[in-house]
């Protein structure tokens, strides 16, 4: 078992910036991929962000350009810095891991591990 436990969401303005941190224990040495996705009120979860334990990255295209994914192996913890942030960023955003290789990296049905959630919200 993996255990996530994410920090960093708040309220921005538009054109701001948050970091969000997942810290992961369990079964850590297991996992190959973590990554981020949010879900807004009335629409499905998606991937944001994801990350191989070597490094590649793999990004929503609504994303692209303004949040970095990035980790810190040793300390079990992944960050998604979010830049010129959006008021259609705005949505609880979940870590999660997976000890597989999916096939779709921001698949969210890929990852059986994910954190509670923070929130996130964008105002114009």
């Amino acid at each position: 078992q993996v255990q996530l436990v994410e920090s960093g969401g708040g309220s921005v303005q538009a054109g701001g910036s948050l970091r969000l941190s997942c810290s992961a224990s369990g079964y850590t040495y297991s996992t190959n991929y973590m990554g981020w996705f949010r879900q807004a009120p009335g629409k499905e979860r998606e991937g944001v962000a994801t990350i191989y334990r070597s490094g590649t990255t793999f990004y929503a295209d609504s994303v692209k350009g303004r949040f970095t994914i990035s980790q810190d192996n040793p300390k079990n913890t992944v960050y998604l810095q979010m830049n010129s942030l959006k008021p259609e960023d705005t949505a609880i955003y979940y870590c999660a891991a997976t000890a597989g290789y999916p096939l779709r990296p921001l698949a969210h049905n890929s990852y059986p591990y994910w954190g509670q959630g923070t929130q996130v919200t964008v105002s114009s």
